[in-house]
């Protein structure tokens, strides 16, 4: 089946943060897992390029990777995992200097390369680095959905400032979808989705949206040490409910009626159903 005649439309949420450690990995997966015990077909791209996370997090046996495909040596197909849930996991390389400093064009090229795809998913969720590198960048523009993971500290915000800033200067993105993850409080994860709204409003033309509030839950740690996710292995804690309810939500967000103007993972696919529609 070509990528542009698929019988779904794919819906591409990106998942970034200003800094590391903010629990990006940890949200993507949970994220894509719940979207799974949903009843949706979903694919998980592991992009931070250079520091791959997520076939670790999950305790996967990985042979080939990115760094292959890249090469030459295989295609995107031949790479991908089954994870928990049906998940299909894309992974990355770790440890590669190289992959953390690919060119503008092999951006491109590895966008491109998901439209080739001949799977039915419903969802890709993209999980980049942190910061604003050129790769981060890319995957940004090239979603449909940006979301933004901050922390109740004040580098993390100052950080997602920063990273929205560039995206919105420079590459024109301006919607960000907010998750307070860690947070001891829904009043706590308020505040500081307030404080943010506050300096955006006053220096940059963008439109925040608070999506979930993830609770600080010990079980988060739990499940990462017993290399599953909490959703799966402790399915009624705090952190899990609250996952499910950002899937529900996310089933709600509208796909564009056709590509925009960046380059878009499944590009193709969107020109075609809009030309349908």
């Amino acid at each position: 089946m070509s990528a542009a005649n698929r019988s779904r439309r794919v819906k591409v949420i990106t998942v970034t943060g200003g800094k590391g450690g903010v629990g990006k990995s940890s949200v993507s997966l949970n994220l894509a897992v719940a979207l799974c015990r949903l009843n949706k077909h979903v694919m998980l791209f592991d992009a931070d390029l250079g520091l791959a996370n997520i076939d670790v997090m999950l305790g996967l046996k990985v042979d080939r990777n990115l760094g292959h495909v890249l090469r030459g040596e295989c295609d995107l197909a031949d790479i991908i995992k089954d994870g928990p849930q049906g998940l299909r996991i894309v992974p990355a390389s770790s440890g590669l200097k190289e992959m953390a400093e690919l060119s503008v064009d092999q951006h491109a090229g590895l966008i491109r390369a998901f439209s080739s795809l001949n799977e039915d998913i419903d969802f890709l969720i993209v999980d980049t680095a942190a910061g604003i590198s050129d790769m981060v960048l890319s995957f940004c523009r090239a979603a449909q959905d940006v979301l933004m993971v901050v922390c109740n500290e004040p580098t993390s915000v100052a950080d997602a400032y920063a990273q929205m800033k560039v995206l919105q200067n420079d590459y024109g993105v301006q919607k960000f979808k907010i998750v307070a993850n860690q947070v001891h409080s829904l009043a706590e994860g308020k505040t500081m989705f307030a404080k943010l709204v506050a300096v955006t409003d006053r220096f940059l033309d963008v439109t925040l949206e608070l999506v979930s509030c993830i609770p600080a839950d010990p079980n988060m740690k739990r499940s990462i040490k017993q290399r599953s996710c909490v959703v799966d292995l402790y399915p009624q804690s705090p952190a899990a409910i609250a996952f499910r309810a950002l899937a529900s939500r996310a089933l709600t967000w509208p796909l564009p009626e056709i590509a925009g103007g960046h380059l878009e993972f499944f590009v193709e696919n969107l020109i075609a159903h809009g030309a349908e529609d």
